[in-house]
């Protein structure tokens, strides 16, 4: 079908502008071959640039390199208590946090700039730096910025890896700038996660408190051996353990001299009532030799008064004398057999004798009592005293053995410290840390840009945008191309048809 235009005129009525949808092949196939200069110019200039790109443009190789994060290995943290890390347990897991926190180290300028310095980045010439040449100032940081935009580093995903890739038209030099990067980022991360001076400042630490626990443990020995103790608080318990016994011995021997001055009491009012002797044997009979002496006087007097009455009158007087003494002798002789004689024995009476000794013993025994109180009472005296002087010494020793066993501590600290951070600064020399390259960087073989894949990508590229670009013509192109159009659109019956261009 050639070439045409249709105009359709009415009265009274401007061109109105088709809207068609192609529908079918043909449809399609005729907007092709209405459009062929647009299609073919546009076709073979995408496909020239594409010949061109081919063939100036350098092959681009890339070279890959994944870090391990991991935590096997704990670094102690530099503070003034003790390290909290003990026995055995489950490393936890990396947290997405740490992944980016290396990545952004990764992407750090000042390591970036250490790479660029190291692989000679800034001094590597371009065709453009032939016409504009870049100032020495600004050479390595726009050596960085292109670093970047040709670094990529991103973590894998469900994994603990991160993939470093770099490309550069030199094979040698991308693997170069990688293996670079991965040791200098090993570097900073060491020096990053661990502070450096770390081993020096807790040796000054160390030696700082052994001095300080040498001079208060002299200060403690200065001070026993002036004061004559050895442990203040030790005695002052010992102390008023003595206290406390002779306060219980003291109420005994108060408690006891009174019992024995009440006993005395007691004792003398006992002995006031108690006899001395007491009777032992009672006997009551008469006297024979008087009573005898007093019949033989009597018998001898009635034998007188009878050779008296023989001679003489019973007036006459010496008879009525021994009358009357033989008067006499009855009555003693019957008075003595009317009073009987009574024989008592006695003895000492030996409640009384006790009575006695216990009141000589209590008398020796309160004394003795009372001398024992008195001299409890002074000893009492004198360990309260010193009790006292115990009491202010053992602050002053308190107070030196508190900053003794405080140097004490704080030089076993810093001395586990210095260990630990000894024990950190020989692994870092051994690059033994919480990452590592999990697999190097290696010179790529084949570049990343296949000349085959780029003519192909050309090609559909071509294609695409010829195409799109004949359909955007024909879209907005305001004539009608076939009588049906003007039909379809208008209804009205076409009279003629003009072909374009006079054909």
């Amino acid at each position: 079908m050639s070439d045409q235009s249709l105009t359709v005129i009415e009265p009274g009525r401007s061109p109105v502008p088709a809207v068609r949808f192609s529908s079918t092949l043909r449809d399609v196939v005729a907007i092709g071959f209405r459009r062929r200069r647009l299609i073919a110019y546009c076709f073979f200039g995408i496909l020239l640039g594409t010949v061109l790109a081919v063939l100036f443009v350098p092959n681009q190789y890339e070279a890959n390199m994944k870090i391990l994060v991991k935590h096997e290995r704990v670094d102690p943290v530099v503070t003034a208590e003790k390290s909290g890390v003990v026995g055995i347990f489950a490393p936890p897991a990396v947290t997405e946090e740490e992944m980016n926190s290396e990545v952004e180290l990764i992407h750090s300028n000042d390591l970036l700039e250490q790479v660029v310095v190291a692989c000679g980045l800034d001094r590597r010439s371009s065709p453009r730096s032939a016409w504009f040449p870049t100032p020495e100032a600004l050479r390595i940081p726009k050596a960085i910025e292109r670093l970047k935009g040709k670094l990529i580093v991103n973590p894998i995903t469900k994994s603990d890896l991160i993939a470093v890739t770099y490309r550069d038209r030199d094979p040698q030099m991308a693997a170069a700038v990688l293996k670079t990067l991965g040791n200098l980022y090993l570097a900073k991360h060491l020096a990053v996660n661990r502070p450096p001076g770390e081993f020096e400042f807790f040796a000054q630490q160390a030696d700082r408190y052994q001095k300080e626990l040498q001079d208060a443990e002299q200060r403690l020995a200065g001070f026993g051996r002036d004061q004559g103790t050895v442990a203040a608080q030790a005695e002052r318990d010992i102390a008023l353990q003595k206290v406390s016994d002779l306060e219980a011995i003291l109420r005994q021997t108060q408690a006891a001299a009174a019992a024995q001055t009440e006993r005395i009491s007691n004792l003398r009012a006992q002995i006031a009532s108690t006899p001395p002797r007491l009777s032992t044997q009672a006997r009551t009979s008469d006297n024979g030799q008087l009573l005898q002496n007093l019949k033989s006087t009597l018998l001898n007097l009635e034998l007188k008064r009878t050779e008296l009455l023989a001679k003489f009158a019973p007036g006459y007087r010496p008879v009525q004398e021994v009358e009357a003494q033989i008067a006499q002798t009855q009555e003693r002789i019957a008075a003595e057999e009317k009073s009987p004689v009574r024989e008592d024995t006695t003895d000492q009476n030996p409640t009384y004798l006790w009575l006695s000794e216990e009141l000589a013993k209590a008398k020796a025994e309160l004394p003795t009592l009372q001398a024992s109180a008195a001299s409890i009472e002074g000893s009492l005296r004198a360990y309260r005293e010193r009790i006292t002087l115990l009491d202010q010494k053992g602050f002053v020793q308190q107070d030196l053995s508190r900053s003794a066993k405080s140097a004490e501590e704080s030089y076993l600290l810093y001395v586990n410290k210095r260990e630990e951070a000894r024990i950190s600064d020989a692994l870092d020399s051994k690059r033994i840390s919480n990452v590592v390259i999990a697999e190097a960087a290696t010179v790529p073989a084949l570049p990343v840009n296949s000349p085959l894949l780029l003519m192909l990508l050309g090609g559909l590229l071509a294609t695409s945008v010829s195409a799109g670009l004949a359909f955007t013509a024909e879209y907005f192109d305001p004539s009608f191309r076939t009588p049906d159009e003007v039909k379809q659109v208008l209804d009205v019956q076409v009279l003629a048809a003009i072909p374009k261009n006079g054909h």
